[in-house]
Protein backbone atom coordinates (compact mmCIF):
# COMPACT_ATOMS: atom_id res chain seq x y z
CA UNK A 1 0.00 0.00 0.00
CA UNK A 2 2.16 2.93 -1.13
CA UNK A 3 1.63 6.48 -1.16
CA UNK A 4 1.33 6.76 -4.69
CA UNK A 5 -1.88 4.54 -4.99
CA UNK A 6 -3.55 6.24 -1.91
CA UNK A 7 -3.16 9.48 -3.46
CA UNK A 8 -4.92 8.07 -6.88
CA UNK A 9 -7.90 6.29 -4.51
CA UNK A 10 -8.39 9.61 -3.34
CA UNK A 11 -8.91 11.47 -6.65
CA UNK A 12 -11.06 8.60 -7.88
CA UNK A 13 -12.57 8.88 -4.36
CA UNK A 14 -13.27 12.20 -4.61
CA UNK A 15 -15.63 12.32 -7.82
CA UNK A 16 -12.43 12.27 -10.93
CA UNK A 17 -12.81 9.68 -13.41
CA UNK A 18 -10.51 6.93 -14.25
CA UNK A 19 -9.78 8.79 -17.23
CA UNK A 20 -8.81 11.62 -15.60
CA UNK A 21 -7.03 10.05 -13.18
CA UNK A 22 -5.37 8.31 -14.90
CA UNK A 23 -4.17 10.99 -17.38
CA UNK A 24 -2.78 13.55 -14.58
CA UNK A 25 -0.96 10.45 -13.01
CA UNK A 26 0.52 10.01 -16.17
CA UNK A 27 -0.56 6.27 -16.46
CA UNK A 28 -2.66 3.96 -18.50
CA UNK A 29 -6.38 3.71 -17.49
CA UNK A 30 -5.57 -0.45 -16.93
CA UNK A 31 -2.70 0.51 -15.06
CA UNK A 32 -4.86 2.69 -12.70
CA UNK A 33 -7.50 0.07 -12.53
CA UNK A 34 -4.90 -2.39 -11.42
CA UNK A 35 -3.63 -0.49 -8.62
CA UNK A 36 -7.13 0.55 -7.49
CA UNK A 37 -7.88 -3.40 -7.02
CA UNK A 38 -4.69 -4.11 -5.62
CA UNK A 39 -5.57 -1.60 -2.86
CA UNK A 40 -9.20 -3.15 -2.74
CA UNK A 41 -7.10 -6.25 -1.96
CA UNK A 42 -4.84 -4.94 0.94
CA UNK A 43 -7.68 -3.40 2.60
CA UNK A 44 -9.67 -6.68 2.35
CA UNK A 45 -12.93 -5.10 0.96
CA UNK A 46 -14.50 -3.77 -2.31
CA UNK A 47 -14.01 -0.15 -1.78
CA UNK A 48 -15.79 1.58 -5.09
CA UNK A 49 -19.00 0.33 -7.20
CA UNK A 50 -19.11 1.49 -11.09
CA UNK A 51 -21.86 3.89 -12.05
CA UNK A 52 -21.62 4.63 -15.74
CA UNK A 53 -18.45 6.00 -16.42
CA UNK A 54 -17.72 6.66 -12.61
CA UNK A 55 -16.92 4.59 -9.71
CA UNK A 56 -18.73 5.21 -6.85
CA UNK A 57 -17.41 4.23 -3.13
CA UNK A 58 -18.65 1.42 -1.40
CA UNK A 59 -19.50 1.80 2.70
CA UNK A 60 -16.31 0.11 3.15
CA UNK A 61 -14.89 2.48 0.67
CA UNK A 62 -16.34 5.77 2.58
CA UNK A 63 -14.91 4.75 5.94
CA UNK A 64 -11.30 3.88 4.02
CA UNK A 65 -11.56 7.09 2.38
CA UNK A 66 -11.95 9.46 5.91
CA UNK A 67 -8.69 7.32 7.20
CA UNK A 68 -6.79 8.05 3.84
CA UNK A 69 -7.45 11.70 3.83
CA UNK A 70 -6.27 12.30 7.07
CA UNK A 71 -2.87 10.23 6.49
CA UNK A 72 -2.40 12.00 3.56
CA UNK A 73 -2.86 15.43 4.98
CA UNK A 74 -0.68 14.82 8.19
CA UNK A 75 1.97 13.23 5.25
CA UNK A 76 1.71 16.45 3.27
CA UNK A 77 2.45 18.86 6.34
CA UNK A 78 5.12 16.57 7.30
CA UNK A 79 6.58 17.33 3.86
CA UNK A 80 5.72 20.97 3.98
CA UNK A 81 7.29 21.15 7.25
CA UNK A 82 10.46 19.66 5.98
CA UNK A 83 10.58 21.61 3.03
CA UNK A 84 10.84 24.85 5.12
CA UNK A 85 13.29 23.45 7.55
CA UNK A 86 16.12 22.59 4.69
CA UNK A 87 14.88 25.61 2.71
CA UNK A 88 18.38 27.43 2.07
CA UNK A 89 18.15 30.78 3.47
CA UNK A 90 14.45 30.31 5.32
CA UNK A 91 15.30 26.88 7.02
CA UNK A 92 15.90 25.74 10.70
CA UNK A 93 19.43 25.17 12.10
CA UNK A 94 19.70 23.40 15.27
CA UNK A 95 22.33 24.63 16.89
CA UNK A 96 23.21 23.29 20.67
CA UNK A 97 26.15 25.53 22.56
CA UNK A 98 27.99 25.61 25.71
CA UNK A 99 25.79 27.65 28.26
CA UNK A 100 28.78 29.83 29.15
CA UNK A 101 28.70 31.20 25.19
CA UNK A 102 25.02 32.35 25.61
CA UNK A 103 26.49 36.00 26.64
CA UNK A 104 28.51 36.93 23.78
CA UNK A 105 29.78 33.83 21.52
CA UNK A 106 26.23 32.81 20.06
CA UNK A 107 24.28 36.02 20.19
CA UNK A 108 27.40 37.95 18.03
CA UNK A 109 27.62 34.63 16.10
CA UNK A 110 23.99 34.80 15.02
CA UNK A 111 23.49 38.50 14.47
CA UNK A 112 26.12 38.52 11.78
CA UNK A 113 24.75 35.65 10.04
CA UNK A 114 20.71 36.67 10.46
CA UNK A 115 21.71 39.99 8.67
CA UNK A 116 23.00 37.98 5.69
CA UNK A 117 20.33 35.38 6.08
CA UNK A 118 17.08 36.84 7.80
CA UNK A 119 14.89 33.99 6.72
CA UNK A 120 16.74 31.84 9.02
CA UNK A 121 15.39 30.35 12.30
CA UNK A 122 17.41 29.09 15.28
CA UNK A 123 16.65 26.19 17.35
CA UNK A 124 19.26 26.48 20.65
CA UNK A 125 19.54 24.31 23.22
CA UNK A 126 22.24 25.16 26.11
CA UNK A 127 24.03 22.22 27.86
CA UNK A 128 27.26 20.78 29.15
CA UNK A 129 30.03 19.26 27.54
CA UNK A 130 28.81 15.76 27.45
CA UNK A 131 24.97 16.57 26.77
CA UNK A 132 26.67 18.81 23.47
CA UNK A 133 28.00 14.99 22.57
CA UNK A 134 24.48 13.73 22.93
CA UNK A 135 22.64 16.37 20.96
CA UNK A 136 25.14 15.16 18.07
CA UNK A 137 24.78 11.85 18.52
CA UNK A 138 21.03 12.02 19.10
CA UNK A 139 20.41 13.67 15.92
CA UNK A 140 18.37 16.59 18.14
CA UNK A 141 21.33 19.25 17.25
CA UNK A 142 22.98 19.63 13.66
CA UNK A 143 25.90 21.98 15.13
CA UNK A 144 27.58 22.63 18.71
CA UNK A 145 29.48 25.40 19.90
CA UNK A 146 31.77 23.41 22.15
CA UNK A 147 35.44 24.20 24.51
CA UNK A 148 37.58 22.09 23.14
CA UNK A 149 37.24 18.81 20.63
CA UNK A 150 35.07 15.83 22.03
CA UNK A 151 37.70 13.11 21.00
CA UNK A 152 34.59 10.92 19.49
CA UNK A 153 35.32 9.41 16.64
CA UNK A 154 32.00 9.49 15.04
CA UNK A 155 32.48 13.47 15.45
CA UNK A 156 34.25 15.92 13.62
CA UNK A 157 35.60 19.74 15.42
CA UNK A 158 37.22 22.76 14.34
CA UNK A 159 38.67 25.05 16.32
CA UNK A 160 36.96 28.41 15.81
CA UNK A 161 39.76 30.47 18.54
CA UNK A 162 41.64 30.18 22.18
CA UNK A 163 39.55 31.83 24.69
CA UNK A 164 42.10 32.94 27.79
CA UNK A 165 41.23 31.76 31.36
CA UNK A 166 42.12 34.25 34.54
CA UNK A 167 42.21 33.73 38.13
CA UNK A 168 39.59 35.09 40.28
CA UNK A 169 40.21 36.34 43.05
CA UNK A 170 38.00 38.12 46.02
CA UNK A 171 38.03 42.08 45.48
CA UNK A 172 39.57 41.61 48.88
CA UNK A 173 41.92 38.58 48.29
CA UNK A 174 46.07 39.05 49.05
CA UNK A 175 46.84 39.24 45.57
CA UNK A 176 43.77 41.40 44.32
CA UNK A 177 45.92 44.67 43.75
CA UNK A 178 47.68 42.22 41.19
CA UNK A 179 47.98 42.07 37.03
CA UNK A 180 49.96 38.75 37.20
CA UNK A 181 49.99 35.92 39.67
CA UNK A 182 51.62 32.23 39.57
CA UNK A 183 48.83 29.57 39.94
CA UNK A 184 51.41 27.52 42.52
CA UNK A 185 50.97 30.95 44.71
CA UNK A 186 47.30 29.68 45.56
CA UNK A 187 48.10 25.50 46.26
CA UNK A 188 46.91 26.74 50.03
CA UNK A 189 43.39 28.10 48.66
CA UNK A 190 40.00 27.34 48.34
CA UNK A 191 38.75 26.59 44.63
CA UNK A 192 35.31 26.68 43.45
CA UNK A 193 34.87 24.50 40.63
CA UNK A 194 32.55 23.45 38.31
CA UNK A 195 31.09 19.55 39.03
CA UNK A 196 33.18 16.89 37.27
CA UNK A 197 32.00 15.94 33.48
CA UNK A 198 32.81 19.89 32.87
CA UNK A 199 35.65 20.72 30.47
CA UNK A 200 36.51 23.69 32.76
CA UNK A 201 36.66 21.76 35.70
CA UNK A 202 39.10 19.24 34.16
CA UNK A 203 40.99 22.44 32.76
CA UNK A 204 41.46 23.85 36.13
CA UNK A 205 42.49 20.55 37.75
CA UNK A 206 45.08 19.90 34.91
CA UNK A 207 46.46 23.11 34.94
CA UNK A 208 46.57 22.83 39.27
CA UNK A 209 48.55 19.40 38.63
CA UNK A 210 50.60 21.33 35.84
CA UNK A 211 51.47 24.34 38.60
CA UNK A 212 52.32 21.35 41.03
CA UNK A 213 49.38 20.55 43.44
CA UNK A 214 45.55 19.13 43.47
CA UNK A 215 43.09 22.36 44.19
CA UNK A 216 41.22 21.98 47.56
CA UNK A 217 37.51 22.07 46.69
CA UNK A 218 35.58 24.65 48.58
CA UNK A 219 32.16 24.77 46.34
CA UNK A 220 31.17 23.03 43.00
CA UNK A 221 28.20 24.27 40.90
CA UNK A 222 26.76 23.83 37.80
CA UNK A 223 27.08 27.86 36.00
CA UNK A 224 30.29 29.76 35.67
CA UNK A 225 28.47 32.73 36.72
CA UNK A 226 27.54 30.99 40.19
CA UNK A 227 31.30 30.29 40.73
CA UNK A 228 31.98 33.77 39.86
CA UNK A 229 29.51 35.20 42.33
CA UNK A 230 30.93 32.60 45.10
CA UNK A 231 34.13 34.03 44.17
CA UNK A 232 33.22 37.43 44.66
CA UNK A 233 31.77 36.72 47.90
CA UNK A 234 34.71 35.75 49.11
CA UNK A 235 34.42 31.98 49.40
CA UNK A 236 37.47 30.97 47.10
CA UNK A 237 39.52 31.12 44.03
CA UNK A 238 38.87 30.44 40.42
CA UNK A 239 40.05 29.46 37.57
CA UNK A 240 37.62 31.10 34.91
CA UNK A 241 36.81 32.79 31.10
CA UNK A 242 36.80 36.57 31.70
CA UNK A 243 33.40 38.05 31.89
CA UNK A 244 31.54 39.58 29.04
CA UNK A 245 30.55 42.13 31.56
CA UNK A 246 32.89 45.64 31.02
CA UNK A 247 33.06 45.41 34.41
CA UNK A 248 33.58 43.34 37.00
CA UNK A 249 33.46 43.56 40.84
CA UNK A 250 35.97 40.34 41.20
CA UNK A 251 39.63 40.65 39.74
CA UNK A 252 40.65 38.50 36.75
CA UNK A 253 44.38 38.05 37.01
CA UNK A 254 46.62 36.75 34.44
CA UNK A 255 48.31 33.22 35.17
CA UNK A 256 52.10 32.83 34.34
CA UNK A 257 53.26 29.57 35.43
CA UNK A 258 50.65 27.87 33.12
CA UNK A 259 49.07 28.11 29.87
CA UNK A 260 45.89 29.07 30.90
CA UNK A 261 43.52 28.70 27.79
CA UNK A 262 40.71 26.91 26.62
CA UNK A 263 40.01 25.99 22.80
CA UNK A 264 36.10 27.25 21.29
CA UNK A 265 35.19 24.89 18.12
CA UNK A 266 32.37 24.03 16.16
CA UNK A 267 31.18 20.39 16.27
CA UNK A 268 29.05 18.04 13.84
CA UNK A 269 28.28 14.49 12.87
CA UNK A 270 30.84 13.21 10.70
CA UNK A 271 29.29 10.84 7.58
CA UNK A 272 26.39 13.18 7.89
CA UNK A 273 25.32 15.60 5.26
CA UNK A 274 23.88 18.67 6.99
CA UNK A 275 20.63 20.25 5.64
CA UNK A 276 21.54 23.34 3.60
CA UNK A 277 20.92 25.72 6.15
CA UNK A 278 23.02 23.39 8.50
CA UNK A 279 25.64 23.69 6.30
CA UNK A 280 25.60 27.59 5.10
CA UNK A 281 25.69 28.96 9.23
CA UNK A 282 28.52 25.77 9.48
CA UNK A 283 30.58 27.63 6.11
CA UNK A 284 29.74 30.89 8.00
CA UNK A 285 31.16 30.09 11.12
CA UNK A 286 34.06 28.38 9.58
CA UNK A 287 35.05 31.50 7.82
CA UNK A 288 34.14 34.32 10.41
CA UNK A 289 37.39 34.51 12.00
CA UNK A 290 35.95 34.83 15.41
CA UNK A 291 37.45 36.38 18.22
CA UNK A 292 36.52 38.44 21.69
CA UNK A 293 38.28 41.45 23.00
CA UNK A 294 39.88 40.62 26.08
CA UNK A 295 39.94 42.40 29.52
CA UNK A 296 42.22 41.92 32.08
CA UNK A 297 41.93 43.17 35.65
Amino acid sequence: MDVQTLRLFREVAGGATVTETAAGAHLTQPALSRALRRLEHEAGAELFRRSGRLLRLTPAGHAFRRHVEAVLDQLDQGLREVGEIVAPGTGVVPLAFLHTFGTWLVPDVLRGFLREHPGTRFELRQHGEAGLEAELLEGTADLVLTSGDPGHPQLRWERLLVEPLRLAVPPRHRLARRRRVRLADLADETFILLRPGYALRETTERLCAEAGFVPRIGFEGDEVETLRGLVTAGLGVSVLPLPHAAEFPAPHLELTDVDAARDIGLAWAGGRTLPPPSETFRQYVLAAGLDRPHRTM
